[in-house]
């Protein structure tokens, strides 16, 4: 139960930072949801708990550190995407 609950809160901060930094118009791309989310809460919300000295419990800035760290995966993972769009052509 609990990896279902890290995957679902994995996939909505990553449809989250996809949101905010816009999609184009397109449909929500899932797998970059997931692998964002996933990987930016891990990264930023375990470097952001531990900065503010809240442990590995879930406090909000482990939330935000997740946040945080997903927008900038995508950003990365958008960027590459157009790279090798305008390459191809």
């Amino acid at each position: 139960m609990l990896i279902l609950a890290i995957l679902g809160f994995g996939m909505g901060i990553g449809w989250l930072a996809q949101l905010v930094l816009g999609k184009g118009g397109r449909q929500t791309d899932w797998a970059m949801a997931l692998v964002a989310g996933l990987v930016g809460s891990f990264v930023g919300g375990l470097l952001a708990s531990l900065i503010a000295g809240d442990g590995l419990s879930l406090q909000a800035s482990g939330v935000i550190g997740s946040f945080i760290g997903a927008l900038i995966i995508t950003a990365i993972w958008q960027a590459q995407r157009r790279k090798a769009a305008a390459g191809s052509r």
